[in-house]
């Protein structure tokens, strides 16, 4: 627990020192360091000989993971809602992150304390993800990140807000009068959410352990790599069409097997003279495992399927998934277009010329003038490809690009007549 704290403050003050949208690289290395430690874990507890706890923390860490993804949905629809600045967006993750972790320490606890004095609450554990499962699948989109809930409209009513961002503050002066600023009410947002996820999320882990640690460890490692996920994956969920198909796969079979757990310990006077139930099929910690992971491939490659057939169907290049479009673009595609109107594929670097100027290399090699695209997309496209050290020299040679780049442009005018 002490490194795990320690991994989270050093994350933490990346984000308050230096705020900034990570570069594909860096969302890539985070998500494989925690994902790593995760494993590293597991292998711990079976190199102390305790296979069956390994075994319960993969199992938990993934389902907890794949539920997080839905996480994922509704914060991107909220930072969207809230225009929240791509520099603020880290901090503001960070944040939600912090309060989801202890929101569901807080419900950790008190479930653990519940389900050993009745065991029947395994019943309505059970019921309510299959409720949530089907509703998941066939019900109306869930829109609890889109629209305002309750508490944020009833601030909105009796507090003064101001559209206005402020860096990280929540509050700023404006002609004498105090205004609350959309970084609280973002962060309001994203925690009534994670106290929703939370109701979802731990039912489902005590399917497969009760033992408080584990569950806690398992929401804990699955919650970590989130703000970097939210990054590295972009606008790509929103393309992931059959995705929730699979999540909803997951929470059904996890209800039914809360349900059987529950009849296989039957303490209700009501239903077999309150003995347990013998002929109910006992589902086992690597069944569950299997589950998880068929639901979510099957709707991932079936989604990307989907997403190359379309791309084909209507000739947009957007909607290719390769290595060389790996990261979205400011547009919400995988390309930036130059004033000629040719496709330049991402990642993307800028460099310098022979002749002093500056020049566009895609993923594909293809080299164009940086004069040749417009300053704020080429701006934004470097700093979400391109690494710090890079940038900086980026920036020093953009201070006099315009001169350089209206030579060069000139020059191409000129070739061309």
């Amino acid at each position: 627990m002490a490194i795990l704290v320690a991994i989270l403050i050093f994350d933490l003050l990346i984000v308050v020192k230096r705020p900034h949208v990570p570069s594909m690289k860096e969302a890539t290395t985070w998500v494989g360091v925690y994902v790593g430690l995760a494993l590293v874990f597991a292998g711990v507890l079976w190199v102390m000989g305790d296979g069956v706890k390994a075994g319960e923390f993969v199992t938990g860490w993934l389902l907890e993971y794949s539920l997080s993804i839905d996480n994922l949905f509704v914060f991107i629809i909220i930072l969207s809602r809230f225009t929240v600045p791509k520099e603020m967006q880290q901090r503001v993750l960070m944040i939600g992150i912090m309060i989801a972790i202890v929101l569901r320490g807080i419900f950790i606890l008190v479930g653990v304390q519940i389900i050993e004095s009745f065991s029947w609450v395994f019943y309505i554990f059970g019921a309510y993800l299959v409720y949530v499962a089907w509703k998941q699948a066939f019900g109306d989109e869930d829109e609890s990140g889109e629209k305002d809930n309750l508490i944020v409209r009833l601030l909105k009513r009796r507090v003064n807000f101001t559209d206005q961002w402020n860096g990280g503050k929540t509050s700023m002066q404006i002609d004498g009068v105090k205004y609350f600023t959309p970084f609280l009410m973002v962060i309001i947002a994203l925690g009534t959410t994670d106290l929703l996820f939370a109701i979802d999320s731990i039912p489902a882990i005590f399917s497969v352990t009760t033992d408080p640690f584990l569950v806690f460890a398992c929401n804990i490692f699955a919650l970590m790599g989130l703000r970097q996920l939210y990054f590295l994956l972009g606008g790509l969920l929103d393309r992931l069409v059959y995705l929730h198909y699979g999540i909803a796969a997951i929470l059904a079979f996890i209800g039914v097997k809360l349900v059987f757990h529950a009849m296989e310990v039957n303490e209700l006077p009501f239903l077999n003279n309150g003995e347990p139930i013998e002929w109910v099929p006992h589902i086992e910690t690597w069944h569950s495992l299997i589950v998880i992971l068929a639901s979510m491939v099957i709707a991932t490659v079936a989604s990307l399927v989907r997403m190359r057939v379309a791309a084909k169907e209507t000739g947009d290049a957007s909607l290719h998934l390769g290595l060389s479009e790996a990261e979205l673009g400011a547009d919400g595609h995988y390309h930036i277009v130059d004033a000629t109107g040719t496709t330049f594929y991402r990642p993307l670097r800028v460099e310098s010329t022979h002749t002093g100027g500056l020049k566009v290399v895609d993923a594909k090699g293809k080299e164009a003038p940086a004069a040749d695209f417009h300053e704020d997309v080429l701006r934004e496209a470097a700093h979400e490809d391109m690494e710090p050290e890079a940038i900086d020299e980026v920036r020093r040679r953009l201070a006099e690009g315009h001169i350089l780049g209206e030579r060069e442009l000139d020059e191409r005018d000129d070739r061309n007549v």
